[in-house]
């Protein structure tokens, strides 16, 4: 059996070479900040199971250390030259997005197979991680594609990968830190404390309220932490449950997918999910980092109204 255990092997792999390769390009100055920022990642990705919570914790402080100091660098590895990609784009033209479309066909047809079919009785893989082991085998497959089809250099995948992740830096794990930040708020009793608040304002029996409060306080507090799956822990906890599923009646995954997408919206309005807003602005060299949320507001906001209506209409009997 397949497990998720071995697509974190697989990640940790990839990041271990990233620092490798960092730690010998003497064109970063920053090189030895960079390879330890990667190392410990690698570490956190091979190892992190097995290492306790205090030292899993000791890892998170020093990767934010490296990052809050400044110490990461960006590389520009040499792989392929300018002309040659340029004569691969000419020749090649938007087949070269063939590869890239085996990643999620391999996801959503595998997931398809696994689901409806009698593959999902052998046992392959562990039981709900299918979507994200084949997103891994989807990456792989891509990745022997690419080589079989365009035959690039040995390491140019990892160099390619190294200068992309580089460039986005530590906005690359922001996802990850916030998502542990909303489960700590969680267990601190946060969403508790404001399903205190939310039911000394909400009136008795107001279950549209109920809905619009759930939804704002998505989207609010994935503004406030960038990242909507570190929201829904703190209002899962403080309406979803406790009024919207319990007291109301509502359906569990009507409510809570719904509800991520709420919280989403917020990510389109908020400079704290970095790796979404600020950093495609820096990537494409926009006069202001804001640039890409002033474009995404009109679309928020009408979605945001859009989601609080189909949970009130859907959700509930």
């Amino acid at each position: 059996m397949i497990t998720l255990e071995a697509l974190y092997l697989l990640t940790g792999v990839v990041f271990a070479a990233w620092a490798l390769l960092s730690a010998r390009d003497r064109s970063n100055g920053k090189r030895w900040a960079n390879a330890a920022f990667w190392g410990l990642l690698a570490v956190s990705f091979l190892a992190g199971s097995h290492l306790s919570d205090l030292a899993n914790g000791a890892l998170v402080l020093a990767l934010v250390a490296i990052a809050g100091l400044g110490g990461l660098g960006r590389s520009d590895p040499p792989t392929t030259t300018g002309a040659e990609r340029a004569a691969l784009a000419a020749r090649l033209g938007n087949r070269l997005f063939l590869p890239a479309l085996v990643i999620p066909v391999t996801a959503v047809a595998g997931t398809l197979l696994v689901s409806y079919t009698p593959l999902g009785t052998l046992g392959l893989f562990e039981p709900r991680r299918e979507t994200l082991i084949l997103l891994g085998i989807g990456v792989v497959l891509a990745l022997a594609a690419c080589f079989a089809w365009l035959r690039p250099p040995p390491l140019a995948p990892l160099e390619e990968g190294r200068r992309l992740i580089d460039s986005i830096g530590w906005a690359a794990i922001l996802p990850q830190m916030l998502a542990a930040l909303g489960a700590l708020f969680a267990l601190a009793g946060v969403g508790k404390l404001i399903g205190a608040l939310a039911a000394a304002v909400i009136p008795d029996g107001s279950l549209f309220l109920a809905v619009a409060a759930f939804c704002l306080g998505m989207a609010l507090f994935t503004m406030i932490m960038g990242n909507a799956f570190a929201a829904f822990p703190v209002m899962a906890t403080a309406i979803g449950i406790p009024v919207l599923v319990q007291q109301y009646g509502g359906d569990p995954a009507i409510v809570g997918a719904i509800g991520m997408l709420a919280g989403f919206c917020g990510t389109l309005l908020t400079p704290m999910a970095a790796n979404f807003n600020v950093v495609p602005a820096v990537l494409l060299g926009l006069r202001s980092q804001y640039g890409v949320i002033r474009m995404q507001a009109g679309t928020a906001v009408p979605l945001f109204a859009c989601n609080v209506l189909l949970i009130y209409f859907l959700a509930f009997p």
